[in-house]
């Protein structure tokens, strides 16, 4: 417990310094909802229904796939892991402590825009309001993690930026909170439909709290973690 809490106290420390994090969880984000907000209520006034739901996934998905690798890559691939070791803190920990940073910071900025949504572009609340952060938290833990798949397997920075991109991307583009799926060509339709956007999106949305859109992303929370626990074992042995 001692080791934990030392653990806590680190990712702390880090996170006030962490200008990435700001970056990815706040300013990014929130900018763009307050631009894309009034674009999209002006263009497509239907759209009040679920703006909500359309800027609060751009905004997990940016701090899931943007924001929290390249800390998990900075940590498991410096000396802060043996700062650890030396501390006697197991090496799951700090992943722990980065992920439940992680996930406060982005439960904070999407409450941020269920905030503004409805005063800045009159936005529609959520009827469901307990279901609506049910499925938030989900579709947030199943991003982290594999966000943190992506900060445990890829080292280089590069190399990582390339790939955070590469899913960021078409979970933006591809999941429908920008125009609707249907407008896309058959192969892309079913190509956004692997990324937990699409089905995050689907699940938050009024009455959409249901088996169909919920299986897939425990599916793929469960395969993430196992492969996060086979990731640190790795790193452990090293």
């Amino acid at each position: 417990m001692n080791g934990f809490l030392y653990g806590i106290t680190l990712q702390w420390k880090m996170d006030i310094r962490s200008k990435s994090l700001l970056v990815t969880c706040y300013i990014v984000p929130l900018i763009f909802f307050l631009l894309m907000g009034g674009i999209f209520t002006s263009v497509m006034p239907e759209m009040r229904s679920t703006l909500i739901q359309s800027m609060i996934v751009m905004n997990v998905s940016m701090g899931a796939f943007i924001g929290l690798p390249p800390s998990l890559t900075e940590t498991y691939g410096s000396d802060v892991k043996k700062i650890y070791k030396a501390n006697g803190v197991p090496l799951y920990s700090g992943f722990l402590t980065m992920f439940l940073s992680a996930f406060v910071h982005l439960m904070i900025s999407c409450v941020i825009i269920l905030l503004l949504a409805p005063i800045l572009f009159e936005a529609a609340l959520p009827l469901q309001l307990p279901f609506f952060f049910l499925a938030l938290a989900i579709y947030i833990i199943v991003s982290l993690s594999i966000g943190s798949v992506l900060g445990l397997a890829v080292k280089n920075q590069a190399k990582l930026t390339m790939t955070a991109q590469l899913v960021f991307l078409p979970s933006i583009m591809l999941s429908g909170i920008m125009f609707p799926v249907d407008l896309l060509p058959g192969f892309l339709e079913a190509t956004g439909r692997i990324f937990p956007a699409s089905r995050g999106y689907r699940l938050m949305l009024d009455h959409g709290f249901c088996l169909e859109n919920l299986w897939y992303l425990i599916l793929v929370f469960c395969a993430a973690a196992i492969i996060c626990a086979i990731l640190l074992n790795r790193e452990k042995s090293k």
